[in-house]
């Protein structure tokens, strides 16, 4: 499942500071690269890969063309277009020695992903220990799927337990059940996706089934492990009755399961996927209603005594 298992060092893409949703209190939240998943809705498609991507932000790009002087390969073009011009980036010539990227003035091409080590990681997660002390936040792993690098993530979980953090990792649940019990020991919090209730509908949504992830809840729910279920709600696809009604029956069902989180869904991913050169497969450009949101966690509210919330 994973491109890193062998080594300690491993590849993230950002690293967000004071983030207020990703767990209890004030965290910095640590974004790892590679997803088993391939969800058509995904919000952060440059996480997918478990390698650096050439990323391009149209809008900041001015046609100046320092990045056509600097490439060693040639793989930028602008070209006109009516009144103005269009970047043109061949992709699959692209080394992602990242020359573009420095000779741009205008911070329009950056490579997307970096190798790190976890003591790098952490000193840079601890930078904020003031704030996790006065808030009660901590650490959180993301992605992409951060047990897809289990090493990588193993290792700064257990240096950021040793400085005294809390810590929590959000996951698509797609992992082999051994693994995700022995990265239990060093979690204190579960951000557990619940995406689809339909095997079949799960597959056609995300390219698997979900019985390794109804099958890795239940593990967790039996090692004690704390959990909230996290649900995007993507208009459409996952709004029906039958999947709130799936949500409450998994969260009645499972006494680890704290509280229901749900995710209402943003078309941010869309401008991203462009921006790594991918077509996305679900192209709603509008935000999810507010009105339809409230309804789905009406229904669940219903069904179960576990809080809900829309995030």
């Amino acid at each position: 499942m994973s491109e890193n298992d062998g080594g300690k060092a491993g590849m993230i893409f950002n690293i967000q500071h004071f983030s207020i949703h990703d767990g209890p209190g004030i965290r910095t939240t640590v974004f790892m690269k590679g997803c088993p998943l391939d969800c058509i809705w995904c919000h952060n498609p440059e996480s997918k890969s478990f390698r650096p991507q050439l990323s391009f932000t149209k809008s900041k790009c001015v046609g100046c063309g320092a990045c056509l002087k600097a490439c060693p390969h040639g793989c930028h073009n602008i070209e006109p277009d009516g009144g103005g011009f269009r970047h043109v980036i061949d992709r699959t010539g692209c080394s992602l020695c990242g020359s573009c990227c420095a000779a741009c003035s205008y911070s329009a091409l950056e490579i997307t992903g970096r190798l790190c080590d976890p003591e790098s990681v952490i000193e840079d997660v601890l930078r904020d220990r003031i704030f996790y002390e006065t808030s009660g936040g901590g650490v959180t792993f993301s992605g992409g799927e951060p047990t897809a690098q289990p090493e990588f993530l193993k290792e700064m979980l257990v240096l950021a337990k040793q400085s005294g953090l809390h810590t929590a990792v959000e996951t698509c649940g797609y992992v082999r059940t051994d693994i995700l019990l022995d990265l239990a020991g060093y979690v204190d919090l579960f951000l557990f996706d619940y995406k689809e209730t339909d095997p079949g509908l799960h597959k056609k949504y995300t390219g698997r089934d979900n019985a390794l992830i109804i099958e890795n809840l239940s593990a967790l729910n039996e090692a004690g492990a704390e959990i909230i279920l996290r649900c995007p709600l993507i208009p459409g696809l996952n709004t029906d009755d039958a999947n709130m009604k799936g949500i409450s029956d998994t969260a009645e069902r499972l006494s680890s399961v704290k509280e229901i989180q749900l995710e209402p869904y943003h078309p941010l991913g869309i401008s991203k996927a462009g921006a790594i050169g991918i077509a996305p497969a679900y192209e709603n450009a509008e935000f999810m209603d507010k009105t339809l949101a409230e309804e789905c966690r009406d229904k669940i509210s219903k069904l179960t005594v576990k809080p809900v919330r829309i995030m």
